[in-house]
């Protein structure tokens, strides 16, 4: 099976200009606020469109969720983007799951139940909630909460995937990319490659790795 050869890459000229509006996709995605504006200094980058317009709520908002303080999240994304979590149901429904499992973490259960039945339970014509629901109401059982089944729901990547999920929401509300551009890349480069190996078969490139690539 055959895979490129990277030295082929060495002679596709590629524009710098190029190179740091990716990077700087990925820095102002991310909220990396004062790098970008580094880089912009340090190259002397025109920009046509403010694209650190609400970084600071923005990366305020990422920092909230990722960290479990979902109502402080909720709160400030209702004053950026008002009525994105109206329109995105299974967000909002997330966002609360997380306060709901902050709770049950600082031993306050009977407030959990409360705040269950007051919030999370409006959510419950959708299945996929319910089941949610039934995960999150299932910790309630436990003395240990981190060693039940459910122990994911308490982690940091659990945690994370919400604020990376709300931070491309309040992007594509603002009418921006919900994706950095090297994200975007990469899907490319995955999807053609995937094509390519299912139509060529052992003739083709195998599918793409990310993790190969780097060390090529």
């Amino acid at each position: 099976m055959m895979d490129f050869d990277p030295r082929v890459y060495e002679n596709v000229s590629i524009n710098d200009n190029d190179v740091r509006n990716i990077v700087l996709s990925y820095l102002v995605h991310n909220c990396f606020k004062e790098t970008a504006e580094a880089l912009l200094t340090g190259t002397g980058m025109q920009q046509s469109v403010n694209y650190l317009s609400d970084l600071d709520k923005r990366k305020a908002i990422f920092h909230f969720a990722s960290e479990g303080d979902a109502l402080r999240a909720i709160e400030l994304t209702e004053q950026l983007a008002p009525k994105l979590l109206e329109q995105n149901e299974d967000l909002h429904f997330d966002l609360l799951g997380l306060h709901f499992v902050e709770l049950v973490c600082s031993k306050k259960c009977t407030e959990a139940l409360e705040f269950a039945q007051a919030k999370l339970t409006l959510f419950g014509k959708i299945q996929k909630n319910v089941e949610k629901l039934e995960d999150f109401m299932a910790l309630l059982a436990y003395e240990e909460p981190e060693k039940s089944p459910m122990f994911h729901l308490l982690g940091s990547e659990y945690r994370q995937s919400i604020a990376d999920n709300l931070n491309r929401a309040v992007l594509a509300h603002a009418n921006l990319p919900s994706y950095s551009s090297m994200e975007r890349l990469i899907q490319q480069a995955t999807v053609i490659r995937q094509y390519l190996h299912q139509e060529l078969g052992k003739d083709g490139p195998p599918p793409f790795s990310l993790q190969a690539f780097l060390k090529s």
